[in-house]
Formats: structure tokens, sequence, C-alpha cells
């Protein structure tokens, strides 16, 4: 896909045996690459690590209409949650900074990723132990109400149903890029971390990266307070770093290096948390054709950053939302993305 655009007409032939799996986080988008039978069993001893979860507010209502390979025939949408344990701002462990809608699409040849501010004001229903029943941040739900009420919220929030949820642990997530080698991004701004060691961050020229390993690529992500739009950068940082570990990862032999893969699979296992009617195993079979100009970056539309209960918020543009969930409800997401170019990042 060219710099720039939202879909661009593209040949739909895919190379044979690459096969990838949206791991997400921060919504990462992992690859996995086995040939044969003795790869592919190999692969489920790695899928076997991931940590699972009960989300009990998950709908059922897919689970019997299964591929042979063990994920739905159709649309799918699943639920992305980037939690930082290793923050050097929080210490409470009990958030959600990064929450996602991963939208698959019924052939399963493209999918798009829609951000949701962590600040976004939301109806949270009330959680088993009587916490929530209000308006407030999104991503208070996880902290009353862990998974099962983020669930509930997002839900709310959008008109969807979800199908399955997945945690990334984004301290985690510098390993996953130096399994790979390290990542090259395109720096759009210049500015310092708030966090030492304080690493500057240069603005590139054009046509030129920046190469950062696992722990600069976290740094920059995580870098919000510089910015006069906040958790916007931050989002748009964390979308150019998902697209380059997948593109790092299909070109630099780690589908056809076992030593590399083996590094790069144990990382990402050790990194998620998946509901537990979900294998990432699985999810990487039935998306087996999608590469990185096969996603596409959006972000849920907002109408400003007022002040609510003498707190900062983000106001959902709710004409604009509206239009945008429905067009995720009905498989259409493409053809508004083309529409309002300005949601896309």
């Amino acid at each position: 896909m060219a710099e720039g655009s939202v879909y661009t007409s593209r040949s739909r032939t895919r190379r044979r045996v690459r096969r990838f799996v949206i791991a997400g986080g921060l919504a990462v988008v992992v690859l996995l690459g086995a040939a044969g039978v003795g790869g592919w069993l190999y692969l489920r001893g790695v899928d076997k690590k991931v940590d699972r979860i009960s989300v009990a507010a998950l709908s059922d209502t897919k689970q019997s209409a299964t591929t042979p390979e063990g994920i739905a025939d159709g649309a799918m949408n699943i639920l992305l949650l980037g939690s930082d344990s290793r923050d050097p701002d929080n210490t409470s462990g009990s958030r959600t900074d990064t929450i996602m809608v991963a939208h698959v699409s019924a052939d399963h040849e493209d999918v798009q990723l829609v951000s949701i501010p962590r600040d976004t004001w939301v109806y949270v229903p009330e959680s088993g132990d009587g916490e929530g029943g209000e308006n407030a941040k999104i991503n208070s739900a996880y902290a009353w109400g862990g998974a099962d009420l983020m669930v509930q919220t997002v839900e709310k929030f959008t008109g969807l149903q979800l199908d399955h949820v997945m945690m990334i642990d984004f301290a985690g997530f510098k390993e996953i890029i130096d399994a790979v080698g390290g990542i090259d991004i395109k720096v759009d701004k210049t500015f310092t971390s708030i966090h030492a060691p304080h690493r500057k961050f240069t603005k590139n020229a054009a046509g030129t990266t920046t190469h950062m390993d696992g722990a600069t690529a976290l740094d920059y992500a995580r870098q919000r307070k510089q910015f006069a739009d906040g958790d916007f950068t931050r989002i748009a940082h964390q979308h150019q770093i998902i697209k380059a570990v997948m593109d790092k990862a299909t070109s630099t032999g780690t589908i056809t290096d076992l030593t590399k893969l083996t590094s790069f699979l144990n990382a990402t296992a050790s990194a998620i948390t998946v509901d537990d009617t979900l294998s990432p195993l699985n999810l990487a079979w039935a998306l087996r054709a999608i590469g990185s100009s096969d996603v596409t970056f959006l972000t849920n539309p907002t109408s400003g950053t007022p002040t609510i209960d003498g707190q900062s918020v983000v106001k959902s543009d709710t004409e604009k939302a509206t239009e945008l969930w429905e067009s995720v409800g009905s498989d259409t997401v493409a053809t508004w993305a083309l529409a309002n170019p300005s949601y896309v990042r």
C-alpha cells in the first residue's frame, strides 16, 4: 500500500506458505511461519505456552460455526488490550492504556485495527461487584471489572458483538522486537523521552528511518506528555511499531530460519494472554494470507477533549463514530475508510 493512501487496488495473488496471525499487542500483528507437519506440530507446542483466561461476557454464538482449523467462518471482531506492567508512570498494575478492535473481514483477507483512546468518555456498565454503572473513561472498565467488564463496555459503546479477547503486556513487547532484530521507524517529531535514560528522538529527513531495538521502540511508543494531542500521537506511534514488526518479520527470513522463528514465537507467547476459546495458532492459519499491506489502522472519531468531573477526557464524535462502528458491523470498513481518510492513521 502506498504511503498516505487508504486502500489501493492490489493483486490478490498470495505467496505460498506465508502464514500470519493477528496476535496483537497493541494489537501486534504477529507472524507465524512453518511448512510441513513437523513445523505445524512444533508451533502447536508454542501455542500451548500462551496464557488463557475465561471471559464470560464473550458471546458464544459463533463458537459452533467453525472451520476445521477452529476459527469461525465470516467476519470476526477481536478486542485487543495492551497493558504496561512496567510503565514508569504507573504502579497500580490494573490499566489498559491501549484499546483496539481488530476486525477481520468475512473473506479473511483484510484486517482493520480501530484504536479507542483510553480517555474516551463512555458509559461503563455495572460489574458483578457493583463497580461502574456510570459514565467514565473507557479504561476504567478494566480496573473495575477486568476483561469481562471491558468486553461489555466496548460492546455497549460500539454496538458490536466481540468474538475474542487478546491482551499483551506492552513491556514484554520489546522482546518481540528484539527477536526480529529491531525495527526501522520514521520518527515524525523531535522530542526527548521523559523516562530515563531520556533518549532523544530526532525527526527523520525524507526517505530515512531510525533503527530501534526493543527498549528504544517501547520508550518511543510510551511517550505522550510532550505532544499537544497527547494520546493521539502515542496511538499513531503504536501503529507505526505494529506495522514495522510485521514488515521486519517478513523481510528478514524469520519464517524460514528456525532459530529466529523460535525466538520470535517464544517472545510472543510470553507476552500475550487470550480468552480460553481462542488459539493464536488457529488464528494464524485462518489469516495466513494477510500481510502488513492488508492491515488498515483507524482511530475512533472524536470531537474534543473537554473537562468532565475534573477530568480531561476524550469525547467521541457520535455521528462519525456511529458510522464507523456500523461499517465494522456490516463488514464495509474499507468503503467507510475511503470516504473518511482523516481517521486512518
